[in-house]
């Protein structure tokens, strides 16, 4: 039984209207506000143009916190890759028990990420499990701890970040592995290409699409990091980076919310720009299959 059109139209106007009143609003809402001087107590609302983006761009706190980003970015995307292939390929061998490996590397992927940077925060502080393992090593570690010099906060927080994201990429990549015809191991291997080979040749090509879906995720996920520098350093030890400058702009001190949703759409745009970037490289790589 088909529906009519005002039927269709009844029956999704409940989503259509969150869509509206927390999404859509919210977001041209937020563009306009870049536009202007709006402040959380102030009763106007100038509209000063482009001032807020030509702040931005003189702006050494903004400058700084988006440096950091890219260094997130650059920095733990590409051992993320790597690592969670390397696992994929692991557990994708028959072995006894493995269905507990790979619930043990999703585990953390799925944990709170605030429980993480709790536990994480103790692990890194003056005396923890992390600096006496340094030592062992024959490492000095930071006197006040890893997360309380600038020498190291930030990359901290990278490798907790690369510790807990594995295991979902992991997941991604194994279910890439699956996809791959056991056919053309097979008659690789009759024509004497060994494991590297196989790997080279077969693996690898056939996992670039999957490869670059979680580069594009994972790009975004790391440009919005968050929760990870509120719980463990509030931004210090020069680890702010543009979401925590939004926030920080926003709803702790400054409370410009112009400013900070002008921040905000900047962020977007270079976000998007990442995205296009890696959607463009795709399409290239199939049309080339």
């Amino acid at each position: 039984m088909r529906l009519s059109r005002s039927s269709s139209l009844i029956l999704s106007l409940p989503w259509l209207v969150t869509f509206i009143l927390f999404w859509l609003f919210p977001l041209l809402y937020s563009l306009i506000m870049g536009f202007s001087d709006y402040r959380l107590l102030a009763t106007d609302f100038d509209w000063i143009g482009w001032d807020n983006y030509r702040e931005l761009a003189a702006d050494d706190n903004f400058l700084s916190a988006l440096k950091n980003t890219f260094v997130f970015v650059l920095g733990t995307i590409p051992v993320t890759t790597v690592i969670a292939l390397a696992l994929a390929l692991l557990v994708s061998r028959s072995f006894r028990g493995r269905g507990l490996f790979r619930a043990g590397f999703f585990l953390p992927s799925v944990t709170s990420m605030v429980v993480i940077a709790l536990i994480f925060t103790n692990l890194y502080q003056r005396g923890g499990y992390i600096a006496i393992l340094a030592g062992f090593a024959g490492l000095s570690p930071p006197e006040h701890g890893f997360l309380f010099d600038r020498a190291t906060a930030l990359y901290s927080i990278m490798a907790m970040d690369v510790w807990m994201s594995v295991g979902y990429y992991m997941l991604i990549f194994l279910a890439g592995l699956k996809a791959i015809p056991d056919e053309l191991y097979e008659a690789a291997e009759l024509n004497g290409a060994g494991w590297w080979r196989r790997f080279w040749s077969i693996t690898l090509p056939l996992l670039r699409p999957v490869a670059l879906f979680i580069i594009v995720i994972n790009s975004i996920k790391s440009f919005q990091v968050f929760v990870e520098i509120f719980v463990m350093t509030k931004g210090k030890f020069d680890t702010a980076t543009a979401v925590y400058f939004i926030y920080e702009q926003g709803l702790q001190t400054q409370f410009r919310f112009g400013y900070a949703s002008a921040a905000a759409y900047l962020l977007f745009v270079i976000i998007a720009m990442f995205s296009i970037v890696q959607f463009v490289l795709l399409r290239r790589r199939r049309a080339l299959w």
